[in-house]
């Protein structure tokens, strides 16, 4: 079938120049108005009527009166065309300052860490602006779903995305409690792990997540077993504390259990590092206001949170 290249009249195409014609009574001052020629409003005013199939105008040398059916058109067109106007100025409103809804798909992990802190100043400085968070391990099409933005780790951000790191790449490490260490030696390479009860985390699709290692710069992964399987990290990250196994996680999750002594670290040489967590949205030649200015605000957050974990 051969394509079309040009793109059809549409229905409102001359309704701005009828409706001009119709205030003045006049295609001489409508054309003023307007900032075109007589000839050009003419022009116009007679393929909309040809495309209606009425006339709409009776022409006189001294006068331009409306026939029934540009009546009947006026009273449709004129409310109908003001209501576009307004809802353009709307849309250049929203393109000029932020305001609106902006919807983030987020995982659960992200939330206390990086956004509670943020959302109460964020919504005081920028009242016009709605915020909605869904928290959620899926990976969403984030267009269809109507999101704004989405946050996650690094390598599940798909390439065709604008991404903004929001913390610097980290690694993921293997950490398990001291209690459950009491009765088993520490693992002293990857291998060990088929001894050990590991935590496992289970991904957006359904399938259990392999734990990924560096092996003289090599990545390996690795399918491990163990009693615990959770769909998030910080149920991970609870779960190893409470001595049920080991379990691989985003470093910046463990740094207070580390500290506290109630964790871990084994396997050090072989932790990997992974991009680090992202905000990303559709590419788009514009972004919108209300989207920029929580950008900025996120990157202005203080010192200290900028370690935030990520899950899928």
């Amino acid at each position: 079938m051969k394509q079309n290249f040009t793109v059809r009249q549409g229905a409102l195409d001359g309704v701005e120049v009828f409706l001009s014609v119709a205030q003045h009574r006049s295609f001489r001052r409508a054309a003023a108005d307007l900032g075109v020629t007589p000839s050009a409003v003419s022009q116009t005013v007679r393929l909309l009527e040809a495309r209606i199939g009425a006339a709409l105008f009776i022409r006189t040398t001294r006068s331009v009166g409306l026939t029934e059916a540009g009546e009947r058109f006026l009273s449709h067109a004129k409310p109908a065309f003001e209501e576009l106007v307004a809802a353009s100025e709307v849309a250049r409103g929203l393109g000029q300052r932020p305001a609106g809804l902006l919807r983030l798909s987020v995982p659960h992990a992200v939330v206390p860490i990086l956004l509670e802190p943020l959302i109460a100043s964020f919504c005081q400085a920028y009242p016009e602006v709605e915020l909605e968070i869904a928290a959620s391990k899926e990976l969403i099409d984030l267009a269809a779903e109507g999101f704004d933005a989405g946050i996650r780790l690094g390598q599940f951000v798909d390439a065709d995305m604008v991404a903004i790191p929001l913390t610097p790449p980290f690694r993921l490490i293997v950490v398990g409690s001291p209690a459950y260490f009491a009765e088993r030696s520490l693992p002293g390479n990857t291998d060990d792990l088929r001894q050990h009860a590991c935590l496992r985390w289970r991904r957006s699709s359904g399938a259990l997540a392999l734990w990924s290692f560096n092996d003289n710069g090599q990545v390996i992964e690795i399918a491990v077993s163990g009693p615990f399987i959770a769909s998030d990290f910080s149920t991970m990250l609870g779960a190893a504390i409470e001595g049920i196994g080991l379990a691989q996680l985003p470093e910046p999750m463990t740094v207070e259990g580390l500290r506290a002594g109630k964790l871990v670290h084994v396997l050090e040489p072989f932790a990997p590092v992974i991009p680090g967590v992202f905000l990303y949205y559709p590419s788009r030649r514009q972004i919108m206001p209300k989207l920029r200015v929580f950008i900025d605000h996120v990157k202005s957050r203080p010192p200290g949170h900028d370690k935030v974990p990520g899950t899928r």
